[in-house]
């Protein structure tokens, strides 16, 4: 015989070897255990199907939560900004004033130190503001 004749055979001998073990050391026929493999896959699928949901409903509270934060924060922020622009619009027409009072000769040297701090500080918070 040919080796590959021989070897052949010996492939052919050892997978029927190998079916007969399986078959009678096997818990239970095949059909049971088809049962339970497509049982336990329909298993599988219903919990990955509940977790899915579950993640979903979770994903969907977040974005709702998000999405509520973003239109307060839009809405804070807004806010914010107006402060800003109508404590540096006073300070504007404070300045303005005092401007007007120093031409005139009508300011004090109080006056004028307080009024530069107070626009300074309109002036950088109003700047830092808008860089955020």
């Amino acid at each position: 015989m040919k080796k590959e004749s021989k070897f052949a055979l010996g492939t052919m001998i050892a997978a029927g070897i190998g079916y007969a073990v399986g078959i009678l050391s096997a818990p239970r026929s095949g059909k049971r255990t088809r049962v339970k493999l497509a049982n336990s896959a329909n298993k599988a699928k219903i919990d990955s199907e509940k977790q899915l949901k579950k993640s979903y409903a979770e994903l969907s509270a977040l974005v709702s939560d998000a999405d509520k934060k973003l239109k307060k924060t839009k809405k804070d922020a807004q806010n914010n900004l107006k402060k800003q622009i109508d404590t540096a619009k006073e300070t504007k027409q404070k300045v303005k004033m005092i401007l007007s009072a120093l031409h005139d000769g009508e300011a004090d040297d109080p006056d004028l130190k307080e009024m530069v701090e107070e626009a300074k500080k309109a002036k950088e918070n109003l700047a830092k503001f808008l860089k955020k």
